[in-house]
This record gives C-alpha cells, sequence and structure tokens, in this order.
C-alpha cells in the first residue's frame, strides 16, 4: 500500500466529500489535505470532510488551478493523505496575519518538533508544508520567522489562490475556514525527503531600478523615474496597452539576493500605470529582466535530477500560477501536463511559493518523498 493516497473528483460532483473517501481508501491518516478549486462550494466541503477521516487533521486552501493526475487540472477537487504509519504530523493554524506575534509562533514550533522527534526516535526524516492565504501579503514576514523558528527543517509552501480572479482565497483547518492566515504543517516521516525549487529563469543585463513604492501593498509607482508600467513597457519595447497577465508571465523581473536571483513576478497593471507585485519590493530595489529557458525541457531535466539515484514514491508541488499562464500561451500546457503526470507531482497552482525563509515567485517548489534507503530513511542529499 503506497504511503501516501491520492484521490480526485470534479468539485461540482454533489457527492464529492463521498467520492474522496471512497479513493484514499482505508487509512488510518494522520493528515489530508485538500486543494479546492475555487468555483467548489469550499465551505461546504469543509464542513462535511472535517469528520470522516477518524480524527486526522483536514487542512484545505483555494487553487489558482489544480495539479492531479493529467498533470494541469482545472475545476478539481484534489485530495492527498499521509497514513498514519508512515507519517507523524503536528498543524498549526495562524490567524490574522497582520498582527503576528513571533515569539509564541516559534515556541510552538520549537515544541512541535521536539514532540515528534520524541515520538519517532527512529525516524530521520522531517520538513514543514506552509499554506498561507494568496492575498494577505504576509508571506515574506512570516517565511523569514517560521523558517527561524523551525531551525533545520526544510521549509516549503504555497500560497491559496482564486483563479484568475484574484478576489478571496480560503484556507480551513479541522471544519474552521479562515482568511488572512496561514497552515503550518510540521512532518516526520520513516522515508527519505528532498525539499526542493526549481525555476527556468535566465537573467539579462537589462536592469531597471523601482525609484517609488509603496511596499506595504506591494505596488510599485515608478521605474527609472517614470510611470512603472510605461517604463516596463518601453524597455519591452511593447505598447503599455498590450500589458497583461500573459506578458507578465513572459518576460518577468528578478533580484539578486547574495549569489542568486529571485523572481519579483507582477501581478497585475492599474490605470494609473501602477505596477502590483505578488511579492515583496522596496523603493531602490534593483529588478533585471529575465528570460526563460523551455519550461518543459527544465522540468523534465529537474524532475529527473530528483529522480537521479532513486525514483520518488511521491512529489507534493506548489507550482506559480504564471508558470501555467506561461506554459498556456506558449501552448505548452499539455507537454507540461505530461511531465508532471509522468513524475507523480501532484498539488495546487498558487500565488507564490515559499522556500526556507523566502516567498518566491515562478516556481515549481516541493517535497518529493522515496522509497526506504538500506532500512533507515535519511534525508536524500541535495
Amino acid at each position: 500500500m503506497e504511503v501516501i493516497a491520492v484521490a480526485q473528483v470534479r468539485c461540482d460532483d454533489p457527492n464529492s466529500a463521498d467520492q474522496i473517501v471512497r479513493q484514499l481508501g482505508p487509512g488510518p491518516f494522520e493528515l489530508v489535505c485538500l486543494f479546492v478549486s475555487p468555483e467548489a462550494d469550499f465551505a461546504g466541503l469543509v464542513a462535511e470532510t472535517s469528520h470522516l477521516f477518524g480524527g486526522s487533521d483536514v487542512l484545505a486552501c483555494t487553487t489558482a488551478g489544480e495539479i492531479g493526475r493529467a498533470g494541469y487540472e482545472e475545476d478539481q477537487i484534489i485530495a492527498v493523505g499521509f497514513r498514519r504509519d508512515h507519517f507523524k504530523i503536528l498543524t498549526y493554524a495562524i490567524e490574522d496575519l497582520d498582527k503576528i506575534e513571533e515569539q509564541p509562533i516559534a515556541d510552538t514550533l520549537i515544541e512541535a518538533r521536539l514532540s515528534l522527534t520524541q515520538k519517532t526516535p527512529g525516524w530521520n526524516s522531517e520538513f514543514a508544508f506552509l499554506m498561507v492565504d494568496g492575498l494577505s501579503l504576509r508571506e515574506e514576514q512570516l517565511t523569514a520567522f517560521l523558517s527561524a523558528g523551525l531551525g533545520p527543517t526544510p521549509l516549503f509552501g504555497g500560497s491559496s489562490g482564486d483563479g484568475t480572479r484574484f478576489g478571496q482565497t480560503w484556507l480551513a483547518r479541522n471544519g474552521t475556514v479562515m482568511q488572512n492566515a496561514a497552515i503550518v504543517v510540521v512532518v516526520r516521516c520513516d522515508r527519505p525527503v528532498r525539499v526542493f525549487s526549481l525555476d527556468h529563469l535566465v537573467p539579462t543585463e537589462q536592469r531597471m531600478v523601482v525609484t517609488a513604492a509603496s511596499p506595504e501593498d506591494r505596488i510599485v509607482h515608478e521605474i527609472n523615474a517614470e510611470p512603472a508600467a510605461l517604463e516596463y513597457a518601453r524597455l519591452l519595447g511593447l505598447d503599455p496597452e498590450q500589458l497583461d497577465q500573459f506578458t507578465f508571465a513572459e518576460h518577468p523581473v528578478v533580484v539578486r539576493l547574495g549569489d542568486v536571483h529571485h523572481v519579483r513576478a507582477i501581478r497585475q497593471v492599474r490605470e494609473n500605470h501602477d505596477l502590483v507585485f505578488f511579492s515583496a519590493i522596496n523603493e531602490g530595489m534593483v529588478l533585471t529582466l529575465a528570460d526563460h529557458d523551455d519550461i518543459v525541457a527544465h522540468l523534465d531535466a529537474g524532475l529527473r535530477d530528483l529522480a537521479r539515484h532513486e525514483k520518488p514514491e511521491f512529489i507534493l508541488g506548489c507550482d506559480c500560477i504564471l508558470r501555467r499562464i506561461e506554459a498556456g500561451r506558449l501552448q505548452k500546457s499539455r507537454a507540461v501536463s505530461d511531465v508532471l503526470s509522468a513524475h507523480h507531482v501532484v498539488g495546487f497552482s498558487t500565488y507564490g511559493e515559499q522556500i526556507g525563509g523566502l516567498h518566491v515567485n515562478q516556481t515549481l517548489t516541493g517535497v518529493a518523498i522515496y522509497p526506504p534507503s538500506n532500512d533507515e530513511a535519511t534525508r536524500v542529499p541535495d
């Protein structure tokens, strides 16, 4: 029996909860995660499923698209069940993200790690998974102190979505529906694991400077002392009226942090030529236009690298909505989906991803879970 069970049903199925239980099969499960299309009755599904799994934690979030059996999916509910024989898990909800008290949360995470270590003295693998409101604008602050509180435990996660509407996103834990919130999942297991992040972007030599911004709202007013959207369009050689989500996916900007570039993805353009970003932006920040490798070939190579020593049993992935948009624009959605399906990637499309102490964009971030190695679970080396 597989250590992780997966179910998939259409979001408009009137018997979706029963179908999920039937497809996941017998537990017991330590945790069930639901990645739910924004077209679903989220509150109704949460209420119906919260007591169906024998006392296991049941978590849920809305998506910007689902990743299921056929790769990229729409209008689906994806359920992932972690079997109790192989996982020990503690979950923790953080509400009111604009009023975070960091020390109590850090103390809770330390206690969670210690408790799981004591319960599983022979298990050596651990990771943490974060689901966070994708419209909260609090991911940077949250990931920074969570990563510090988790110590050596590798952290990854995804920001909940609302398709391409950007109206409202939802999370739930054990029947309680939340907004402006996050859920931290701390995991120990008897399998080797590897937390990873993939992106196919290549920085160019074209740079620009943010000269006016509202960092608290992730809004850039001016680039190079010109209206932001007009200057961005000029650098691309485009008419400003042509700027849309497809443009932003095809022409991302990145910022250098240390020796690594990370995307600062643009979400939308306003009528006053402001640019709204998915992640933190500050005045004086130097942005670099990025080109990209072929998304299909790069994804396949990255997932093959995860299987270099041994093929994962399962990969839980958080994939940026801009990757989905790019694949669609380039008519490569089917090819990307085939790669995801071939490598058993399941998860959801996000409004941003978390890796370690960073909130990033335009990546596929996740955890690969491997078969037992030498009868003892050890973290797979990078």
